[in-house]
């Protein structure tokens, strides 16, 4: 990889102090394939997503699309958001090859959007509730089996 021109550019250190961050991140599958909108990845997701405190991270409000995965995660200071997305990744992979899928299951890299006001994460919220609407996959958001929210996140 070069140095100087790197895949991610770096985050600045420090954008506002004595608040944790909140982000907004979007990853999809490999070539877009339609593997996740199911019942034993959502399981696997909720398990994991529930035990994310454990390693610094909340998860907030989620939806499982079939080629992708929307959320809003909190970090704490020793959270590092790349780390956290590759353990998701993997831990939702495991549970792809035990469904029969086989590599690769993910887009490389993930997008992410580092949000600025209460207001951002509910117009945020508000285009991922309905992408499943947008997509002609359900009729209202929620009737949408696979979203949610595991803690409640505020923005501060």
């Amino acid at each position: 990889m070069n140095r100087r021109f790197p895949r991610r550019p770096p985050r600045l250190l420090t954008l506002i102090q004595n608040t944790d961050p909140l982000y907004f991140v979007t990853f999809n599958t490999y070539k877009r394939r339609p593997l996740l909108s199911n019942e034993a990845l959502h399981q696997s997701w909720l398990t994991f997503a529930t035990r994310a405190p454990n390693s610094g991270a909340w998860v907030g409000r989620y939806v499982i699309m079939p080629d992708h995965i929307h959320l809003f995660v909190g970090l704490t200071d020793n959270a590092k958001l790349t780390t956290w997305v590759q353990a998701t990744k993997a831990v939702l992979g495991k549970e792809l090859l035990h469904s029969g899928y086989q590599k690769p299951h993910w887009q490389q890299g993930f997008f992410d959007h580092l949000l600025r006001s209460s207001e951002s994460y509910e117009q945020k919220w508000e285009y991922v509730r309905q992408n499943p609407v947008r997509k002609g996959l359900c009729a209202r958001p929620e009737d949408w089996p696979y979203q949610g929210e595991i803690t409640p996140l505020e923005w501060r």
